[in-house]
C-alpha cells in the first residue's frame, strides 16, 4: 500500500467512516478495469471529474461511471461562469492525488454529485492511486464533502 491509499485509509478512519479499502496488483483507472477488478457492475462506481472554477479552485462532480460530465451544467449549478477541465498536473496538485485514483473525499474541493446518483446504497470510488478502490456509503460521501447535489451529468 503506497503513501496516498494509507492517507484516505487515515481520512476515513478519523471521521470513523466505515469503508472498505482494495488495493489490486492491476489497474482500475478505467470503469471497465475497476469493475473487473471487484467483480461489479459499471454503475456501482463513480467517476470524479475534476475542473478548475474561475477563481482557480478545485470542483469536483462525482457522477456515474456510466456517465459524462457537463462543465456547462456545473457552473449553472454553482452559478459560476463555465470551469474547464483540470489537466494531469492540476488534478495531482489540487487534490494530493493522481488522476484515475481520486478519491471523492478527503481533500479541499467544491464537490457536486450528480442528482441520480444520491439513493444509490454504496458506491466505488477512487483509492488513492490506480491500483486501489473505496467502497462507501453514499450518505458518507454526501456529508463528508457537504456536497451540492445537482444534475452535472451530459
Amino acid at each position: 500500500m503506497n503513501l496516498k491509499e494509507n492517507n484516505v485509509k487515515a481520512f476515513l478512519n478519523s471521521r470513523n467512516i466505515t469503508a472498505e479499502h482494495y488495493t489490486f496488483h492491476q489497474s482500475c483507472h478505467s470503469v471497465q478495469e475497476a469493475a473487473e477488478a471487484v467483480n461489479a457492475m459499471a454503475e456501482d462506481f463513480v467517476k470524479n471529474i475534476c475542473m478548475i472554477g474561475p477563481n482557480n479552485q478545485l470542483i469536483v462532480a462525482i457522477i456515474s461511471g456510466n456517465d459524462r460530465a457537463s462543465t456547462k451544467r456545473v457552473g449553472k449549478s454553482l452559478d459560476i461562469e463555465r470551469p474547464r477541465l483540470a489537466e494531469e498536473n492540476e488534478v495531482f496538485e489540487k487534490s494530493g492525488f493522481p488522476p484515475g485514483g481520486v478519491p471523492s473525499f478527503g481533500f479541499q474541493a467544491t464537490f457536486l454529485v450528480d442528482d441520480k446518483l444520491i439513493d444509490k446504497g454504496y458506491i466505488y470510488t477512487g483509492g488513492g492511486s490506480e491500483k486501489s478502490l473505496v467502497k462507501i456509503q453514499m450518505t458518507d460521501i454526501l456529508e463528508l464533502n457537504q456536497a451540492h447535489i445537482s444534475r452535472v451529468r451530459k
